[in-house]
């Protein structure tokens, strides 16, 4: 075995391609997009380089083939934040083969030292690349694919981390409600007196034709709401504004929600339609083939991703979370859509695991966010 690290276009394809080894026979996975990919690790485009850094590393055979692969970033927005020198260990994956735990010790050894050459006590992880992105391993759940930016992994994951010395830090749960389970008629009645007691509340769909003004609110909203939560790392409005317009071909307004007290934004919810069941289709491409089957698969999808959801702290425990999410379950059954996930959800947030549970949600599937302190 060696470490290597990636240094150039080709590295990184071969990176970024093994995945597609690792995940061969399980019809779960759900590829992304190649072009989004390399997006992701694009330090010209993508905008949360500015504030971060990171090292790809991968373990070769003498062969040449990857063994397993990952990556350590470090986020200063997040170290100033938080005041804790934290980094993280990103993207990984691995082939189970016998010498596995062996192979992970080579590769998370080199990511650790790494790490603290750089001055870090901590890491954390596994992201994609950070906090606010794909976080965690899947913990529960292996019998469904993932909805959209959700991650997904095999179950040997967690031996090959505990072995390395990881801990759990976190778990964080995936709801889902079905026609079946949901409880419209005691929301409708919670609702109704919502909007008694909050005469100068309002729901509106957001305006794509003024896009730049929503973008504010929502930025203003995401870092008020999520402010006090674990792991929490405030957007600057630049990479909001570039996160947003990625999402934008895929947003449907009558799904991203704001609540207003007369003028000023005090919540919203940011729910998208679940396109991994597109992408499964595509594997990763997308050509002119690629394309006409995105075109045609699109309007099939009969699932919703609830990815964000959130209200002001001095304008909570007025029920305006219950009428956001009333207001996007009324869409999407006028749609037909069959189901929706609320993710994630951190285990020891009461609020609003009390919340989903009141809709008629399900914990389906469980994810872990593990740590080590830096020796």
């Amino acid at each position: 075995m060696k470490i290597k690290i990636v240094s150039n276009k080709k590295d990184l394809l071969k990176f970024i391609k093994f995945q597609w080894e690792v995940y061969k026979n399980d019809t779960h996975w759900v590829p992304q997009l190649i072009s989004d990919i390399k997006l992701l690790f694009d330090e010209k485009k993508n905008l949360f380089w500015e504030h971060a850094e990171k090292k790809l590393f991968y373990v070769e055979d003498e062969e040449g083939k990857i063994l397993a692969r990952a990556a350590g970033v470090i986020d200063k927005n997040f170290i100033e934040f938080h005041n804790e020198k934290t980094g993280f260990f990103a993207f990984f994956e691995c082939l189970n083969i016998p010498r596995s735990k062996e192979v992970v010790s080579v590769l998370l050894s080199s990511v650790e030292a790494w790490l603290k050459e750089k001055g870090m006590k901590k890491m954390l992880g596994p992201t994609a690349p950070s906090t606010n992105d794909e976080m965690g391993l899947l913990l529960e759940g292996y019998d469904s694919d993932p909805v959209l930016m959700m991650p997904y992994n095999p179950e040997y994951y967690h031996d090959l981390l505990l072995s390395y010395g990881f801990r759990k830090a976190k778990d964080l749960y995936a709801y889902k409600i079905t026609k079946e389970t949901l409880s419209i008629g005691r929301l409708k009645k919670l609702v109704d007196s919502v909007k008694e007691r909050n005469p100068e509340l309002t729901i509106r769909p957001v305006n794509l034709k003024d896009f730049a003004q929503e973008i504010k609110y929502a930025v203003e909203i995401y870092n008020n709401a999520w402010e006090k939560n674990w792991g929490f790392v405030p957007w600057t409005e630049k990479e909001f504004v570039s996160q947003a317009l990625r999402l934008k071909p895929l947003i449907k307004p009558e799904f991203v929600l704001f609540a207003f007290i007369k003028n000023e934004p005090v919540g919203m919810i940011i729910t998208v339609p679940n396109y991994n069941e597109v992408l499964k289709k595509l594997n990763g491409k997308l050509g002119p083939i690629e394309i006409l089957k995105f075109l045609y698969y699109r309007n099939k999808i009969k699932s919703l991703r609830i990815m964000i959801m959130g209200v002001k702290k001095e304008y909570r425990n007025r029920g305006i979370e219950a009428l956001l999410y009333y207001e996007t379950i009324l869409n999407g059954l006028k749609e037909d859509y069959e189901w929706a996930e609320l993710s994630w959800i951190l285990e020891d947030n009461v609020m609003m695991n009390r919340a989903a549970e009141a809709l008629g949600a399900k914990v389906y599937k469980k994810y872990r966010v593990y740590e080590k302190d830096i020796d």
